[in-house]
């Protein structure tokens, strides 16, 4: 059974992509760290798209000592194997968001966090998918990263890092799998409105990164169809970055 495959899927950007891939007909298996929210999310989703597999697995990207579970990420995909699941896209938003870390006063674990669970992890579930696309004929892999790649923000030091690094793995990956017919592409989303802007809606209200050229921020919905994009339709595209900001990007300053 083909499946696409999302990483942190139980609220906000990923369960939106879970529920355009299930609508537009995709067999689905999702990620998240809480088993009790994963199982809820997963009845929520059959429920709501009952024509379509959906499956749902508790993982953490790290171990009790805060190193990366590699062994985790074996061990799910040989599960997937047992039960004939084939993932054809993989879909990585899963994202350590590096709040309340400042550069000055924050232990270098902290930046190491956000590193290995925003390059490191998804480097592992990578490499774990390609394995399995290349005897099938290939495949999609699909980066959700961040304006922040190219335009900064205060004290966010170490996710900024992370996600500069994650466009060279995503770059790197397209040229090292396209002879294989693996496309790796990633989404730039901006600001989202996700659980975190509901709230704070003070914060947001007054933030210059809200004030786009489109006068909006993107709805979850809009990162999902930049990644049904490049599953679906982005036959002859790899080592692409599509932007989702309003427009924001091509501002020197907000209006």
């Amino acid at each position: 059974m083909n499946c696409a495959f999302v990483t942190g899927a139980v609220i906000n950007t990923g369960a939106a992509i879970v529920e355009k891939l299930a609508a537009e007909g995709r067999n689905v298996v999702f990620t998240g760290r809480d088993a009790a929210k994963v199982a809820a999310a997963e009845a929520g989703y059959r429920a709501k798209f009952p024509e379509v597999s959906i499956l749902g697995y508790a993982i953490d990207s790290h171990t009790p000592e805060g190193v990366i579970d590699e062994n985790s990420v074996l061990r799910m995909f040989e599960a997937l194997d047992e039960k004939g699941i084939f993932i054809d896209a993989l879909v990585l938003n899963a994202a350590h968001l590096g709040l309340n870390q400042t550069f000055l006063e924050s232990p270098l674990s902290d930046f190491l966090a956000v590193l290995n669970t925003n390059v490191t992890w998804n480097y592992c579930l990578a490499r774990e998918a390609a394995k399995r696309m290349i005897p099938r004929g290939g495949g999609s892999i699909t980066f959700i990263n961040s304006i922040t790649a190219y335009r900064t923000v205060t004290e966010r030091t170490a996710y900024i890092t992370s996600k500069g690094g994650q466009l060279g793995l995503m770059r790197s990956l397209a040229l090292d799998l396209g002879k294989y017919n693996i496309r790796v592409n990633a989404v730039l989303p901006g600001n989202i409105r996700t659980r975190r802007w509901l709230e704070n809606p003070e914060f947001y209200a007054s933030n210059p990164g809200c004030r786009t050229p489109l006068g909006d921020v993107a709805e979850g919905a809009d990162i999902a169809d930049a990644v049904w994009y490049f599953i679906s339709a982005a036959r002859n595209t790899t080592g692409a970055e599509l932007v989702v900001d309003g427009g924001n990007n091509i501002q020197m300053f907000p209006n």
